[in-house]
């Protein structure tokens, strides 16, 4: 993956976009992530994905609370796009997938599993200004010539 990334220029800047931490706002974060990937096969698989993600956040951190935020930044090259979820942080506990059995009838805890088997990678770290952390994920695809 570090390979794709370093395809990205000093000219192509991420797109971000800062939304409310309430539940209405995962929809437009979906929306802002298809915008941005309109032109990619994975857009479907994105704009699951940043679901998944702008869910988390508003339910397992700091974003979630009142004047809570979070960001959703988006990075993109031929062939490849990375999305980041930035939140307010919960630094008791690093996401990790659930690893749930295909019966399991509990409603929740499938999100990472869901980012983990359908991303090229993903990952959590904490934010460069200390407040929170990013959790991401990439999705790559064979563009044939075209530029996404």
């Amino acid at each position: 993956m570090e390979e794709r990334t370093q395809q990205i220029t000093q000219t192509e800047r991420p797109a971000r976009r800062r939304f409310p931490g309430l539940p209405s706002q995962i929809a437009h974060a979906r929306r802002f992530v298809a915008r941005q990937l309109a032109a990619s096969p994975e857009l479907t698989t994105a704009t699951l994905l940043t679901s998944e993600l702008a869910t988390n956040a508003i339910t397992h951190s700091a974003s979630g609370q009142e004047a809570g935020k979070f960001e959703v930044y988006v990075l993109q090259a031929p062939g490849w796009a990375r999305v980041e979820v930035r939140d307010l942080g919960n630094m008791a506990e690093s996401p990790q997938p659930q690893h749930r059995a295909p019966y399991d009838t509990e409603e929740h805890g499938r999100g990472l599993d869901l980012v983990e088997a359908l991303s090229s990678a993903w990952g959590t770290e904490p934010r460069r200004d200390a407040i929170g952390r990013k959790v991401w994920f990439e999705l790559v695809w064979d563009c044939g010539g075209d530029p996404l």
